[in-house]
């Protein structure tokens, strides 16, 4: 699966001011990531997937697919916290033109390790495609530890893990103990460059929606070594990285977009459009990047 080294993008999905989905930004996103980005994540925490309907997921990806000029790597998010309506949107969704599935650890119902396991083996046997883990702790509640992550990458369906617990002991052990295909990405952009040096393959990132050039750099550095330059590169992130969680994901990273002209700051309920004192030290922020 090297095509999935690198960056992956996880796409926002544009709104127009009454709230339907807007192609036109969704094209010129697609667009504008190319630029830096080695595959698409469709469908993701950051494209509001629990707010986009089924038959929209449906529009979403069908037009990713005929818009991928670059002709880049599609990963598509199917997750839950109920097991058989994962299974069964596995089955039911036309996948043709998907590369991977990126599928979250179950939220809410605070599952234990067993049935965390239990839950993604019977996802894993159910999907047509590869899977790749989600472990983001900050928004399930609970945390795939690393010794489930190992379990679970013997299995020849499940391929890697976005890892977004920010805990590098635990994606060290995952890295002593996984096998050597197994993909290590960070689920967090401000730890790309130490996952690299871990010896992780890439990042789903947040900011790459804005900032495709920097992650491209940060890989081709980190690739050859050069861990300096990457780091240089990555420093110029840290300032505007936070201000893109204050109000939820995707609500600054949208402010972010409208500024530099992709689509407009528009979110669905229960999120809220950025407040103006965020969205005006957001554009501050963009301003210093640029220079």
């Amino acid at each position: 699966m090297r095509k999935l080294y690198g960056t992956g993008v996880a796409l926002v999905t544009p709104f127009d001011q009454n709230l339907n989905i807007d192609f036109r930004g969704l094209k010129k996103l697609l667009k504008h990531t190319a630029k830096g980005v080695d595959y698409y994540v469709v469908m993701g925490t950051t494209g509001e997937s629990v707010t986009v309907t089924s038959e929209e997921k449906k529009e979403i990806l069908k037009f990713v697919i005929e818009n991928n000029e670059a002709k880049l790597p599609i990963i598509y998010g199917i997750g839950g916290n109920n097991t058989e309506e994962v299974c069964k949107n596995l089955t039911s969704t036309n996948l043709k033109g998907v590369d991977a599935i990126l599928s979250v650890s179950p939220y809410y119902n605070k599952p234990s390790q067993e049935g965390i396991y239990q839950h993604f083996k019977k996802v894993a046997d159910t999907s047509p495609l590869p899977i790749i883990l989600y472990n983001v702790p900050g928004r399930t509640s609970s945390n795939l530890t690393a010794e489930t992550t190992l379990r679970l990458a013997a299995h020849k369906n499940i391929i890697g893990i976005k890892e977004a617990s920010g805990n590098i002991e635990q994606c060290m052990k995952i890295m002593r103990g996984a096998p050597k295909d197994f993909l290590l990405i960070s689920g967090d952009d401000m730890l790309t460059v130490p996952m690299y040096a871990l010896g992780g393959k890439g990042v789903i990132s947040v900011l790459a929606n804005a900032y495709p050039t920097i992650f491209k750099k940060m890989k081709e550095f980190s690739f050859d070594g050069n861990f300096a330059k990457a780091n240089q590169e990555q420093f110029k992130l840290i300032d505007i990285n936070g201000p893109m969680y204050e109000e939820s994901n995707p609500v600054g990273l949208k402010a972010l977009l409208a500024e530099i002209g992709i689509c407009s700051n528009a979110v669905r309920l229960p999120l809220v459009a950025a407040s103006d004192s965020l969205t005006r030290r957001i554009s501050g922020l963009h301003e210093s990047i640029r220079k």
